[in-house]
């Protein structure tokens, strides 16, 4: 499991890597030092990757809680994306 400070002192690589804590979140690192929140995830036996944000914008305990809301969602049979993408088009306004 990581840490708050394990995330706050990871350094860039010359390639992207990932930092794992459990049930499939893991912080990446982007070369250019930038550090996103994944979740990875499997949906009608398919393998796919939900982002979070961006770290420090969204901190350890609240990917956490995307992570679980994710999984309640998955237990109801429901793709967290397109929950999302959902939810997204619900709240802009049509023109």
């Amino acid at each position: 499991m990581l840490s708050d400070a394990r995330v706050r002192n990871a350094k860039p690589a010359v390639r992207p890597r990932k930092l794992s804590d459990a049930g499939g979140l893991h912080l990446l690192i982007q070369p250019t030092g930038s550090k996103l929140w994944r979740l990875a995830y499997r949906f009608a036996g398919k393998q796919k990757t939900l982002a979070l944000g961006a770290f420090p914008t969204v901190s350890l305990a609240d990917a956490r809680s995307e992570r679980e809301e994710a999984k309640r969602l998955l237990a109801r049979e429901i793709d967290p994306s397109a929950q999302r993408r959902t939810a997204a088009s619900v709240r802009l306004p049509r023109r």
